[in-house]
């Protein structure tokens, strides 16, 4: 049933999508060019709407019997009305971020969906305590906005959340904690709902998703990544941050970016990932696979790494993945085209070496 319901959200996606491109008109839900962006006519951006929508009918149809689903329902909502009043008027960041603050609260104090405590090596227990909700409102607000920033090519986001809902929802299979059959459900409805929208978002876009559709996936993966990881070993806690490695690692850099040009944090730039690579030289089309690429590899390796049964090996994982982000994220200008402090040292050691 679970399976059958993918393909109608996909359905109900695809027919609900020109439906609310024309609302998005009505509404005056439109995004117009300026020098930041890389479109060249007024866009509507409504579009996560169709998403959520699709999501409504999934879980209307199948009834996922679990406490989490009254919460995320809630919680979602929340998002969603303030993407649709952001998509409209352009919302300050500040109440974009207090009404986060609210969705996140919902699932975390209402409905429980938090990390208690994680199981390190050799049997001990890290028990998180009074930090366990601070921490996980956090993340939720953290992936939230992570999702949102990489909002910024025809498909790249909807195209990166549906790569991360793919994986989150087959490592839940493979994990199989308490929450995996929960997890698995709402995966399978958000993918049959995104792939949908997909099919008007991808270049050229007949709709953007607008922070309607990018907030609301952020929260989405951010809350699944918590359940189907919930009070597991900490190999396992750090696989969503490698799944999410794209849009964590992007929203990473732009900090420090802003902080090296001592700018306000939510200040706006063309420095992004996608940004770079199209100053590289790679089409529009192109941009997004590469990024769609490195999801996927990231996804694959979070199962490696889960699978990996020595520390010592899951270390050298995590630390060969930091550096390769490193260089990676220094030879593109992702800090800045003059910030390259550990090519610089590399080159150092090999000039030396060379002497």
């Amino acid at each position: 049933m679970v399976y059958v319901t993918l393909v109608l959200c996909f359905i109900a996606s695809v027919l609900l999508t020109p439906v609310v491109k024309k609302l998005a008109f009505v509404i005056g839900a439109t995004d117009k060019p300026n020098h930041r962006k890389v479109h060249q006519k007024i866009m509507p951006r409504l579009g996560g709407l169709a998403i959520y929508l699709s999501f409504i009918v999934g879980v209307l149809v199948l009834r996922p019997d679990s406490s989490y689903m009254i919460p995320i329902i809630i919680g979602s909502t929340i998002i969603i009305i303030t993407g649709i009043l952001d998509d409209m008027r352009e919302l300050s960041a500040k109440v974009k971020f207090i009404a986060q603050i609210a969705a996140a609260s919902v699932v975390v104090i209402y409905g429980g969906i938090d990390i208690d405590f994680i199981t390190l090596p050799f049997g001990a227990e890290l028990d998180f305590g009074p930090l366990a909700i601070p921490l996980s409102i956090l993340w939720i607000v953290g992936i939230t906005n992570a999702i949102n920033l990489i909002d910024g090519l025809d498909g790249l986001a909807a195209g990166v959340s549906t790569i991360a809902l793919v994986t989150i929802t087959g490592m839940a299979m493979v994990i199989g904690n308490a929450s995996a059959p929960f997890v698995i459900a709402i995966g399978l409805i958000l993918i049959g709902s995104t792939t949908g929208f997909l099919l008007y978002n991808f270049y050229p876009a007949k709709i953007f998703m607008g922070d309607t559709g990018a907030l609301f996936l952020g929260f989405m993966i951010a809350v699944l990544s918590l359940l189907g990881f919930k009070n597991v070993t900490v190999i396992s806690f750090i696989a969503p941050v490698i799944i999410l490695g794209v849009p964590i690692s992007d929203t990473f850099f732009a900090i420090i970016r802003r902080i090296l040009h001592k700018q306000p944090l939510s200040a706006p730039d063309k420095s992004h990932l996608h940004h770079c690579l199209l100053r590289l030289g790679y089409s529009h089309p192109k941009t997004v696979l590469i990024i769609y690429g490195l999801s996927a590899l990231l996804g694959l390796t979070a199962f490696v790494f889960t699978t990996v049964t020595h520390t010592w090996i899951s270390g050298m994982i995590v630390l060969t993945l930091l550096l390769i982000v490193e260089v990676g994220a220094e030879k593109i200008g992702l800090m800045g085209q003059h910030h390259r402090p550990v090519l610089k040292t590399l080159e150092a050691i090999y000039a030396r070496s060379r002497g």
